[in-house]
This record gives structure tokens, sequence and C-alpha cells, in this order.
């Protein structure tokens, strides 16, 4: 009995290793941003499926000098074939030299929104005054150290006259989704863009910033100067601003841009 399951064993590992070194599709090294992780995932699959690749993907945030950051992550060397973050920030990489200048492409507009822990209730931030007055009343708050909460805590609330009030009570939060720390009770309400917090468990989205107020974000993404596999990361943004998509994407809280409109 032994002996047959250790024959089926080594029959299974055989066809696994057989599968995997007949797998001719090129292997495609993606860095996503948070911003767009949310919709990168939902179509991953179909991805790989309808274009005859494979996808090896890591995360990174799209600044905010963290070691997981993808401009940190690049000047380290490590070596990527496509790179979706904010637009600032792909094209501050695309004049450092690590990005194609022609294959920059306009992926989805984001906004800021609102986290509170599941359970309690959403307060109104509809209105400039309204979203003044829960961001005085909060004990805590969250904000990203990436694009969004740097607009918020050196653009925004200065120019608000609310920055010398908040400062003391907010938190820069680096490495994580704003939403779990909120989930977690760590701070009472917090601030990153819309498509990062509606997948976090124990966290409820309460709604986006005022429109007065908002800043939306461009999520864009390059090809890499040194990358292995520039056809295959070509036909990837193809396929993520392509119509068939949009509907996907805009399910994630993202609004596409198709057809390369803005690129």
């Amino acid at each position: 009995m032994n002996l047959q399951w250790l024959r089926y064993g080594i029959t299974s590992l055989l066809l696994l290793l057989l599968s995997t070194c007949s797998d001719d599709r090129p292997v495609l090294r993606v860095i996503t941003s948070g911003g767009f992780t949310a919709a990168y995932d939902v179509l991953a699959e179909r991805a790989e499926t309808e274009l005859g690749i494979r996808l090896h993907t890591e995360y990174g945030s799209s600044s905010g000098g963290g070691p997981q950051s993808i401009p940190v992550r690049l000047e380290r060397g490590e070596r990527f074939d496509l790179i979706i973050l904010s637009r600032s920030s792909l094209d501050n990489l695309t004049g450092e030299g690590y990005v194609l200048p022609e294959s920059r492409t306009n992926l989805v507009r984001s906004k800021i929104g609102m986290a509170v822990q599941e359970g309690h209730n959403a307060p109104d931030i509809s209105t400039a005054e309204s979203f003044t007055e829960v961001l005085l009343a909060a004990d805590s708050i969250g904000y990203s150290a990436s694009a969004s909460g740097t607009y918020l805590s050196t653009v925004l609330w200065p120019q608000m006259d609310l920055w010398p009030r908040l400062q003391g009570k907010s938190r820069r939060i680096v490495g994580e989704r704003v939403a779990a720390v909120v989930a977690r009770g760590q701070v009472e309400i917090g601030f990153q863009q819309i498509s990062e917090i509606l997948p976090i468990p124990g966290a409820t989205y309460a709604g986006p910033i005022p429109e007065e107020l908002q800043r939306v974000t461009l999520f864009s993404a390059g090809i890499t100067t040194d990358a292995s596999q520039p056809e295959a990361a070509a036909r990837l943004l193809q396929f993520f601003t392509s119509p068939e998509v949009a509907d996907d994407i805009a399910a994630t809280g993202l609004e596409p841009v198709t057809g390369n409109a803005d690129r």
C-alpha cells in the first residue's frame, strides 16, 4: 500500500514537472501599486488565458520612500517588465531612465475615500463643512503614504488651515492599506484611494471626500527600459485599456480609461 502511494506521488510529481517545463508562455514580471491592485487581481487570470502569458506579480506603493515602494525597488536593481503606479511617479521614473517614454499609458482615474471600522456609523462627509467637522471630531486619523495621503497632508489640509489641529492625531500608514489599520481599530478614520478601501474586510467605505476638495489620481503603466518581454507587456497594456474589461474595472471603484485616450 505504501509503495503504491509512493508510486502515485512520484507519478504526480513527474506530471507536474512535465507540465511546468512544457509551458512555453512568456513570463511577464509586473509590479503594481495599490491603486490598481483590485482591478489587476480581478483581471490577471483572464489576461493570462486570453493573451497566452504567465504573470509574475509583485506589489509596492507608488511613492513614499518605503523599502517596498516601486521607485526604491527599481533603484536597488529589481527588474520588472511592466510597472503600474500613479502617473506622476511614472513620469518621474521615466525621467530617470527606467521607463520607455512612448509606452506610458493611463489606465484608470481614482478618487480618495474614507473608511471607518465595520459596525461603526459612517459619518456624512459629502460637504466641505461636514468633512471638516468629522476630521476635527475624530480621535485619530490614518492616511496613505502614497499619492492620496501626500495630497491630504501637504496640500489640502494645510490649505483648509486644519493641519496644525490634525497633525498630532494623524498617522501616515506605510507598508499596508489604511483601511486595514482602520479595521483593527488602530485609527478611527482613514483615507486612501477608494479601490484600496473596498476589498478590506473589517472596514466600511464611508464615501468619497467632497468633490470640490477631491483630487483625482491617474494610475498608469509603462514598460521598463530593460524589459525582457516588451511585446507581451504591450499586449497587456492593450488588454487593460480595452472596452471589454471596462465594467470589471469600474466594479472595483475605479474609472477606466479605454482606448488610450489620455495616453
